[in-house]
């Protein structure tokens, strides 16, 4: 009896020891931390602020970014059962305790002293979770932990249950961009949260432990486990009675995604304004209510994107199929969530049997069935529900592949018949340079339950597509400013967020030779009639011999200048260089804006071995097009902040000013002053390029271009080793356009860039210069014409017949062809030997 009587006597004592032991800790844990922690008191007057939007040009949106799905609510607005479905998924004692639950402490304890110091589950109560999502950062740290639990007791002595609850459900992350639960329910279900049914309150309430891996849309399988298990708790908390319980469990997925719809698809632009708005403001921009105007043209942007997907989209069908893009899905739900992965439900399954099956009867009740379609296809329908359009590209599974037909379910569940027209295309892709044979059948194309795409015709029917292999990019520019009018940096922002219009540095090609012959003709060194020699180059390179040659293979002897660039002859533009120096050329490209740095110094820069960005290539093109100005590409054209929309910032972007005299430094337009772009080649010399790059249009590489119908379109092709790369790039005097093709992987695309890049920009510069009149650049007055001999490119006098027309700086006309005359008439006038003019008369 008193062994009994000592052992309780001790226990007593060890509890009253460790209890003062934890007080002293807590007390000295507080006093230590407390100088640093934030005020809560800021809380009481939190303010819920805008999102960052951005717009174009004229004020259409193209993107919205940060928290901006949120819709605030009062805590007398939030639905009592939601509340109780919360409280049963996070914080079941919620409005008893005192801002912590000893119990889940000593859990986090134990996961704190197992891992390391690695806290997992935390045992966060919701007022613990304000403290975090409000004021702290959200690492998983012991220091942050004391620190959040101190916060959430000072929360509870300022703040009142229903002030902290209010907070929690306004600043929660519940997947899909979707901040608190207001802007759940219209991402998910399209409606106010009153007219919520008690399922979709209880699939809410699961999101907040993990978003994407309870997601209703991401995870439909994983998100009835979790929300038959909140509803289970609710009943074993007497929130809800037996019958309440039976219906909900039982209730299908009703959840669809529901997304404010930009105006304009720009996401490539929306996501460098955003980087601009991050480095510019920090994280406030995603809350500080700015605005932000792009220079981006609302009519040209989708003209831009479409032609560049269609043009991929063709590249792709010319290569061949690939194949479905998923294979073996299950039709229905419940042979879905059969398959599911278990891990991380361990709570929710181990509470109760009772929640699993639950769930079990819930896939079975989300059965689906759509005309012409036998049985349940409610997986399918989720599947094609989470699985992104692509450009203009559909997803579908395949529902059945019989003889030469292939039926498929579309998202909104319509089952849709492509004919062999439509699949006929889809050869097995081997490489870029072959594939194999049309098929026999559907059933060799794609199997039922099959992920693909399909694409709609011009007549309404559909065919099969994928999406394609390669990438690319088109950028267009004001030549006259260097603003951004339209630009897609990839076939679709949602199937690689890799901008190639900015980021991708990429060997330029032929496009790059232009550059290269007006540093030759601005020095002098050479006129559009110069005679240079299509013949073999031989140079030694790092101890190996450099050996260039033509893309054709062959070597067509003394050319003309203007018609070497038409048919893009290698050879000549090294001789071209070799002429002029390579120290010459380079610091003629820096001064004309490509980065020294970057530019290779051999005799390779001829042929466009420089990695450049479309972005890059597209401005050095846009000064051309604007006869010689040095321009900046730029984007931001104003950041407005608030409702009354307070101006923060404008862009004063240089300018080009024709008639401004020479000692002019701005120039005013529409009641703003703008500093003049500096004139950075000769107005001469731009012209001449110009005006040979018309021959590529007319008769060399670019004779697609005339495809556009216009005399103010020049341009060049270009494509670099193994045809990884595929350009073309042109211009009038409105626009600069270049277009470029290839793989992210520099893998070869077997393709020139005048039958993979030029389609692309035909297919734009046609409808974005129709109904506008023909833009040519002003011919200066230095460029004088004058007749020359074709095969000497010497000039002709008035005298002598025949010759060709052609363009020269006046400075820099060639020398005039010697008189002569044939051998016929020496032998008929007696003038035998002397081969003169003269000596006939």
């Amino acid at each position: 009896m008193k062994f009994f009587q000592r052992l309780i006597a001790s226990l007593v004592w060890l509890t009253l020891s460790l209890t003062a032991a934890g007080l002293l800790a807590v007390t000295g844990a507080a006093l230590y931390f407390a100088p640093g922690l934030p005020d809560v008191r800021q809380l009481q007057d939190f303010e819920l602020q805008a999102p960052l939007r951005i717009f174009t040009r004229d004020g259409k949106l193209i993107g919205e970014f940060g928290e901006e799905r949120r819709i605030a609510v009062d805590y007398d607005e939030i639905p009592e059962p939601l509340i109780q479905a919360l409280l049963a998924a996070e914080d079941a004692s919620f409005f008893e305790h005192p801002g912590v639950d000893p119990r889940g402490l000593a859990r986090a304890a134990v996961e704190l002293a197992s891992s390391g110091g690695d806290i997992q589950s935390g045992g966060s109560t919701i007022t613990m979770q304000v403290a975090r999502n409000y004021l702290l950062t959200l690492d998983r740290t012991f220091t942050r932990k004391i620190r959040e639990i101190l916060l959430a007791l000072q929360m509870e002595q300022v703040l009142s249950k229903e002030e902290i609850l209010e907070l929690y459900v306004n600043k929660i992350f519940l997947g899909h961009r979707a901040y608190g639960i207001a802007a759940a329910a219209e991402t998910y279900y399209d409606r106010p949260l009153e007219e919520l049914s008690l399922a979709q309150m209880a699939m809410i309430a699961g999101l907040p432990k993990a978003p994407s891996a309870f997601n209703p849309l991401a995870n439909p399988e994983r998100s009835l486990i979790r929300r038959n298990w909140i509803l289970y708790r609710m009943r074993e908390l007497g929130h809800i009675d037996q019958t309440t319980y039976a219906e909900a469990v039982a209730a299908p997925i009703t959840a669809r995604r529901h997304v404010a719809q930009v105006e304009v698809e720009a996401d490539y632009m929306a996501e460098m304004a955003r980087q601009f708005a991050v480095d510019r403001y920090g994280d406030e921009a995603y809350t500080g209510g700015y605005r932000i105007t792009t220079t981006l043209d609302s009519e040209l942007q989708p003209m831009a994107r479409e032609a560049l997907s269609r043009g991929l989209i063709a590249y792709d069908t010319r290569h061949g199929w690939r194949g479905p893009e998923q294979t073996e899905i299950p039709a229905g739900l419940v042979e879905a969530q059969e398959r599911t992965e278990r891990r991380g439900l361990e709570e929710e399954l181990d509470e109760s049997p009772e929640v699993l099956e639950t769930a079990r009867r819930a896939a079975a009740s989300s059965q689906s069935e759509v005309a012409g379609v036998d049985g349940d296809v409610s997986n399918w329908l989720n599947v094609l529900e989470r699985t992104p359009r692509l450009g203009p590209l559909h997803p579908a599974i395949v529902v059945a592949a019989e003889g030469r037909e292939m039926r498929v379910l579309t998202a909104d569940g319509e089952v849709v018949t492509l004919d062999w027209e439509g699949l006929r295309w889809a050869r097995r892709y081997r490489s870029a340079q072959w594939r194999e044979g049309e098929p026999g059948s559907a059933a060799e194309i794609a199997a039922p339950g099959s992920l693909v795409r399909i694409l709609q015709r011009e007549d309404g029917s559909w065919r099969l597509s994928q999406r394609p292999d390669a990438e690319g990019s088109i950028v267009v520019l004001d030549p006259d400013s260097g603003a951004i009018l339209a630009l897609q940096g990839g076939f679709d922002f949602d199937a690689s967020k890799f901008n190639r219009a900015t980021q991708a540095q990429r060997q330029s090609g032929s496009i790059f030779k232009p550059f290269v012959y007006l540093a030759a003709l601005e020095a002098g060194e050479i006129t559009p009639a110069s005679i240079i020699n299509d013949a073999p180059v031989v140079m030694p390179d790092a101890g190996t011999t450099w050996r260039p040659v033509n893309s054709s293979g062959d070597f067509r002897g003394p050319m003309r200048v203007r018609r070497a660039l038409a048919l893009s002859r290698n050879l000549v533009t090294i001789r071209v260089l070799q002429r002029l120096g390579l120290d010459n050329t380079i610091d003629f490209l820096a001064r004309f804006g490509f980065d020294e740095s970057r530019l290779p110094h051999g005799l390779s820069l001829a042929l466009g071995s420089a990695s450049l960005t479309p972005l890059e290539m597209t401005t050095a093109y846009a000064t051309l097009a604007n006869g010689g100005y040095g321009i900046q590409p730029w984007y931001i054209e104003r950041v407005t902040r608030g409702a009354d929309e307070t101006l923060v910032d404008e862009a004063s972007p240089r300018r080009v000013c024709r008639d401004c005299r020479p000692d002019t430094q701005e120039m005013e337009i529409e009641g703003r002053r703008y500093p003049l772009a500096p004139r950075v080649a000769d107005a001469s010399a731009v012209y001449l390029v110009t005006d040979m790059l018309r021959d590529v249009v007319e008769s060399g590489t670019g004779r697609g271009a005339l495809e556009v119908g216009r005399g103010d379109i020049v341009g060049k092709t270009g494509t670099t080793n193994d045809q990884r790369d595929a350009w073309f790039a042109g211009y009038n005097a409105d626009l600069a356009v270049s277009v470029w093709i290839g793989k992210d992987n520099n893998e070869t695309t077997g393709e020139y860039g005048g039958r993979a890049a030029l389609p692309v920009w035909v297919d734009f510069m046609s409808q974005a210069l129709e109904g506008r009149p023909e833009a040519r650049q002003a011919r200066p007055a230095e460029v004088v014409s004058a007749r020359v001999d074709p095969d000497s490119g010497r000039r002709l006098r008035d005298g002598q017949a025949g010759g060709i027309s052609e363009l020269f700086h006046v400075d820099h006309l060639p020398e005039f062809e010697p008189y002569s005359v044939s051998q016929d008439l020496e032998q008929h006038s007696g003038a035998q030997g002397s081969g003169s003019f003269e000596s006939i008369f």
